[in-house]
């Protein structure tokens, strides 16, 4: 495994993040995909195993299922000291007045729950999952840096916002001496690199690292154009994001993959690592060989002919998952 600081902060990741959306209560309404307990526990002991140390989750993820999961699985595979553990606030987890946004008694209510399904005193990075329009800006970054002097969390990061929203929450922390993000989780792939056009210049001035999710495009760049599975049946999200034009791109992912000898997930993963604004990739795994061809990615580098195939049919599309 290969290592990297996250932005310019001080804080060691490894260059791949296990991504846990996939693993939580199946009967919750998030994801309808889930993965049971017992299915996903190998993938943890795989990723400790491959040195990936950096764990991504949400409170939201399977209502909560998903973060009791991951606590039990870092008690079981590992120490809590050597895994940089991430979690989220945002969306809905409840009815009541703190049960969703990024009000002080939001962020308050929902960091010790986070923590109490996680089975630990602090999280290593505490995102919001999105931007909170119906709260003053200071409201929320002084909420935030609260929970940091408050020793719940280490970090902070944001995630999937407009730039201006981005870098007004940095100014609001700036003007008030309170803790700044190190981070943005924002999409990011070869089927979508709308970040390209003003966010990932931002990072790059401040210091922040990316961290993307859906780095294989919810998995449309790592099969043959017009295969058919159990996710991209049913992803309406990923629907409205990809486009018909994508087709060459994906071409171009298969000719390479074959040249190479490799899987088009491999090849495709290669290209989001060698952004030098991209720390750490979120990689969800639900078999076996998906961790594996993550950590063979790190060892690949695409040609300057290479790149361009892969990068010359992109097309714009209006910025989505806000």
């Amino acid at each position: 495994m290969k290592y990297t600081q996250l932005g310019r902060s001080g804080l060691r990741i490894s260059r791949l993040a296990l991504g846990t959306m996939s693993y939580g209560d199946p009967s919750k309404a998030f994801p309808a995909w889930a993965m049971p307990e017992d299915d996903a526990q190998p993938f943890f002991r795989q990723a400790v195993e491959l040195g990936i140390n950096f764990w991504d989750t949400a409170n939201v993820y399977s209502a909560g299922s998903s973060e009791e999961i991951v606590g039990r699985a870092i008690r079981e595979y590992s120490r809590r000291e050597d895994i940089v553990l991430a979690t989220k606030v945002h969306f809905r987890m409840h009815d009541g007045p703190g049960g969703q946004g990024q009000s002080r008694k939001a962020i308050m209510e929902n960091i010790d729950a986070s923590l109490k399904r996680l089975g630990t005193d602090y999280v290593d990075l505490y995102q919001i999952h999105r931007f909170d329009p119906t709260t003053p800006m200071e409201e929320t970054m002084e909420a935030l840096h609260d929970v940091v002097k408050a020793g719940k969390a280490r970090y902070l990061g944001a995630s999937a916002m407009w730039v201006w929203q981005f870098a007004e929450l940095q100014h609001t922390a700036d003007l008030n001496g309170w803790t700044r993000f190190v981070s943005m989780q924002d999409q990011y792939s070869l089927l979508y690199r709308e970040e390209e056009r003003e966010m990932f210049g931002l990072l790059a001035h401040q210091g922040v690292g990316s961290i993307p999710y859906s780095p294989l495009a919810k998995g449309r760049v790592t099969h043959p154009w017009g295969t058919t599975t159990a996710r991209n049946s049913n992803d309406p999200v990923a629907d409205a994001t990809f486009l018909d034009t994508d087709k060459p791109i994906v071409d171009a992912v298969q000719t390479i993959a074959e040249a190479r000898g490799v899987p088009m997930a491999q090849i495709a993963l290669a290209w989001v690592l060698r952004n030098p604004i991209v720390s750490a990739p979120i990689v969800g795994a639900t078999k076996v060989t998906h961790l594996d061809d993550a950590v063979a990615a790190l060892d690949i580098d695409l040609t300057d002919d290479e790149v361009t195939a892969l990068e010359e049919h992109y097309r714009p599309r209006n910025p989505a998952g806000f």
